[in-house]
This record gives C-alpha cells, sequence and structure tokens, in this order.
C-alpha cells in the first residue's frame, strides 16, 4: 500500500509542478491563477474519485489510495495556497488575498460536489 501512495505522490507532485508553473506562466505573476486551477480541479478529482471509487468493484484498495491519497495528496497546494495569501497579506494585497482566499475555498468546494455528482452519474450509467 505505501509504494502505491509514494508512486502516486510522485506522479502528483511532478502533475501539479508542470501543470501550474504552465498555467501561472501564462498568467502572470499578479496573481496566483496557477495554484488556483491545481486546488480547484484536485478538489474535482477528490471528489470524483471517492464517489466512483468507493462504489466500484473496478477501483482496488491499493488503487483507491494510490489515486486519492497519492496522486490527490501530491497534486492539490493547499499549504502552497496558504503562503501565496500570507505573501498578498504581507504585500499589502488584502483585496487580492481576500480574492483569492474566497474564490479558492468557494470553487474548490462547489468542484469536489460537482466530481460526487459526476462519479455517482457515472455510476448510474455503468449500472444502466
Amino acid at each position: 500500500m505505501i509504494w502505491y501512495i509514494a508512486l502516486g505522490s510522485a506522479l502528483g507532485g511532478v502533475i501539479r509542478y508542470l501543470l501550474g508553473g504552465w498555467i501561472q506562466g501564462r498568467a502572470g505573476p499578479g496573481f496566483p491563477v496557477g495554484t488556483l486551477v491545481i486546488n480547484v480541479t484536485g478538489s474535482f478529482l477528490l471528489g470524483f474519485l471517492y464517489r466512483y471509487a468507493a462504489e466500484s468493484a473496478a477501483i482496488t484498495p491499493e488503487l483507491r489510495a494510490m489515486l486519492t491519497i497519492g496522486i490527490c495528496g501530491g497534486y492539490t497546494t493547499f499549504s502552497t495556497f496558504s503562503y501565496e495569501t500570507v505573501r498578498l497579506l504581507e504585500d499589502g494585497e488584502l483585496g487580492r488575498a481576500s480574492l483569492y482566499v474566497a474564490l479558492s475555498v468557494a470553487v474548490s468546494v462547489g468542484a469536489a460536489m460537482l466530481g460526487v455528482v459526476a462519479g455517482r452519474e457515472l455510476l448510474s450509467l455503468r449500472r444502466g
């Protein structure tokens, strides 16, 4: 089990680094869009995987751990989100920091809800 989680964490971290950097490079330095996108998509993916994997015999416990604890844990960046919020506050950007926190929380929770619904719908389609 540990090796599945370790492999997933490595994959998730590399994906986060590459995708987050690519997005941020295109968005520019003014707002941490890369981290926001990673948090939202990671929340959706985790919600989807938990719902789908919990009710699907196709996903073994090892694969479920690799996907959720490993990949999603390595991919999502809540600690980075916290640090970037502090940096915005230290730079006197109270408005941007507030917007970043509000968007990150609201949209990520919404994405997790959509992921749960998507997982439920896929299960329903598979069951016919």
